[in-house]
């Protein structure tokens, strides 16, 4: 009886000592790391490519640790910068400080009601943010409801390969690689979740960028309420 108590507790202490790793890892680990790994050419080019098309006032959905802030035009007035992790805005506002960008973070995750009034908005950007949203329809419902009617959504994102093969691995992958990588999924088709929030895409891009294909297929463009 004593042994099987001691096992019990210890069992407890061992899972509580998993948990709180996985949450110190989660918290201060992958935030560097994510941040580390979207600061690569490409990354670097397509922000350059794509930031620069939002004008006045402006919501970022996972803002991070605010890679995109220096890309913004002068003709953006404000920048709403929301995101979940405390780390990562951080590690943003010191960049905000840095630079001229105007910006407003907002502690939360995308899905949740934002703090911003319904047809307030110029443009959403939203850039490598998708994958790891738990729920990316009711996040999207959100982007649309803070949107002016015609305003733009504008958006790189990574996600479900055209091919069959890397397809198939894609789905294979994901369940242990969004375990590890803040909740990415590597097998959301990007275009098709945007159509069915109720917008239409104005302008749209898809090819594989350098690297493993697995991670690499990219979606680009400009989408509109209908």
């Amino acid at each position: 009886m004593i042994n099987s108590h001691f096992g019990g507790f210890r069992r407890i202490s061992e899972m509580r000592n998993r948990k709180r790793t996985v949450g110190l890892y989660a918290k201060y680990i992958l935030p560097r790391v994510i941040d580390f790994g979207m600061r690569n050419k490409e990354a670097t080019r397509l922000r350059a490519a794509w930031v620069p098309k939002a004008r006045g006032e402006v919501l970022e959905v996972g803002v991070g640790s605010g890679l995109n802030l220096p890309f913004y035009s002068a003709e953006v007035k404000r920048i709403h910068g929301v995101d979940p992790s405390a780390e990562l805005q951080r590690m943003a506002r010191k960049r905000a400080a840095d630079g001229n960008a105007n910006v407003e973070f907002i502690l939360q995750s995308a899905e949740r009601p934002l703090p911003l009034a319904e047809n307030s908005l110029d443009a959403v950007v939203m850039t490598w943010t998708l994958c790891s949203i738990e729920n990316p329809p009711m996040a999207l419902a959100e982007m649309k409801r803070v949107l002016k009617p015609d305003g733009c959504l504008i958006f790189i994102e990574h996600g479900r390969a055209p091919d069959r093969g890397v397809a198939a691995w894609q789905d294979r992958v994901t369940p242990a690689w969004k375990r590890v990588s803040g909740g990415c999924h590597l097998n959301r088709k990007v275009d098709e979740l945007i159509v069915a929030a109720g917008f239409r895409l104005d302008e749209m891009k898809k090819f594989y960028l350098p690297g493993p294909r697995l991670a690499t297929y990219t979606y680009q463009g400009v989408a509109r309420r209908t």
